[in-house]
């Protein structure tokens, strides 16, 4: 018996966007093979059977799909693929499904389907309409904004559970409370807000998107007044991160690898069944192996998953004397930079100046709630 998530790329990086921070265009550039197209029934069929294996009679499992754009695979790939899955979990085990998309190919029937199959639908949406438009625009070069938010409408009218995912840019940084209130109006659905990544191979900083670590400072007690502001007036908004410093404060596990402090041991699977340790990695350098000829327990035992663990689970060196290293953690390691002869967190400045001005709050907020006395 056991639990493990995959994260699906069912069109590689494909996309029908083109997002100029896009994380994943830089990625798969860095790699030997950018893209492997469409996963095939027999890839899907592999990942299914091997993904019920391992989970076993009272395991759980969860597949993720993302991209690229998901959504390119078709939904009779979905159809075929959540099927597939529902009819090979064994009896009392659980499977659960979730897609982050953009938004661009939802109709009737997408919504519809994920409805009845009752799917997460993580939709991108940067906060307003400019800041959205500067960023995120399709292969013609246009905004998008508004065919994604006729997506969400189209979602909310089916009754999809949905979540909002906001990239933080540097433009995005100078507008918290504007973002705030412009996600808030589209309806009840809980927040993401995720620094933008610049370039692999690149410093930080020289983009036009990149978010310096005091802006992100800014942001973050900007975004912070306006949440507890409305949860002081009884409106509880789910913002993922400020969710996890409030479990975090009550002694709970966080909800992602980030607010750990580590990196969590999921697989991220490409579309050719390659197996990568995280999202942020499918480089050639951490690859695992295949899912056509590797189990999901021996890809997790791996020397390569154990090498990219063991990396991940080494704090910054300032960590073990900061303050605030218990909530904090040192974040991603995507955000973890060279210094001194080992490595600092990029956004610590940020977290130094966030934590003095709402650890307070937090603690109230965390006993308004009933996670704490």
């Amino acid at each position: 018996m056991g639990a493990v998530t995959f994260l699906v790329k069912p069109a590689s990086g494909l996309c029908d966007a083109r997002c100029r921070y896009c994380f994943y265009e830089d990625v798969s550039s860095s790699r030997q093979v950018k893209s492997h197209g469409l996963m095939s029934r027999d890839t899907a069929d592999r990942l299914i059977a091997s993904a019920m294996e391992y989970a076993g009679p009272g395991g759980a499992v969860h597949f993720l799909f993302q991209g690229g754009e998901p959504t390119l695979a078709g939904l009779d790939f979905f159809r075929r693929f959540t099927a597939g899955a529902r009819s090979a979990c064994p009896e009392g085990a659980h499977v659960s499904f979730s897609i982050q998309t953009n938004g661009l190919s939802l109709t009737d029937r997408w919504a519809r389907f994920f409805r009845e199959e009752d799917y997460l639908v993580g939709l991108s949406l940067d906060g307003t309409k400019t800041l959205h438009d500067r960023f995120r625009r399709d292969g013609d070069g246009r905004g998008t904004w508004a065919r994604v938010t006729q997506a969400l409408a189209l979602l909310d009218r089916e009754k999809v559970q949905t979540n909002l995912l906001c990239v933080v840019t540097g433009p995005a940084a100078a507008a918290p409370s504007q973002i705030y209130r412009s996600l808030k109006a589209l309806g009840p659905h809980p927040l993401q807000f995720i620094p933008c990544l610049d370039p692999l191979a690149q410093g930080r900083g020289g983009q036009s998107w990149s978010l310096a670590p005091a802006a992100y400072g800014s942001f973050l007690k900007g975004l912070f007044d306006c949440w507890y502001r409305d949860l002081a007036d009884g409106w509880y908004v789910s913002v993922r991160q400020f969710d996890d410093y409030l479990r975090l404060l009550a002694g709970m596990a966080p909800s992602s690898c980030a607010a750990a402090g580590r990196c969590g041991g999921y697989l991220a699977v490409e579309a050719d069944g390659g197996l990568y340790p995280c999202d942020f990695y499918v480089l050639d350098q951490w690859y695992l192996g295949n899912i056509h000829a590797l189990t999901p327990a021996q890809a997790l035992a791996s020397p390569v998953m154990a090498a990219f663990l063991e990396e991940g689970a080494v704090s910054p060196a300032p960590c073990a004397r900061c303050p605030y290293g218990p909530l904090c953690r040192g974040g991603c390691r995507r955000d973890r930079i060279a210094a001194d002869g080992g490595t600092a967190y990029y956004y610590c400045p940020s977290m130094r100046d966030f934590f003095p001005y709402a650890l307070p709050r937090l603690y109230a907020a965390a006993r308004l709630l009933g996670m704490i006395r």
